[in-house]
């Protein structure tokens, strides 16, 4: 368990590092995984934005 958990941690990681150096101008490889990883963060990030606008009913409408 410990190691599937690193792995996710050092793919984090790496797609980070990539991002960043694609903004400085890396190589191809670096700008393809740059995009994957922002991709993939936003397909995430749409994901829980959209989980959480239906589930909140504590704000007292009914």
């Amino acid at each position: 368990m410990i190691f599937l958990l690193l792995g996710v941690l050092a793919l984090a990681v790496g797609g980070c590092v990539c991002v960043v150096w694609a903004e400085r101008g890396g190589p191809r490889w670096v700008r393809v995984v740059a995009f994957i990883t922002r991709t993939a963060g936003e397909l995430l990030s749409s994901g829980q934005k959209s989980r959480g606008r239906g589930s909140n009913t504590a704000d007292g409408g009914d």
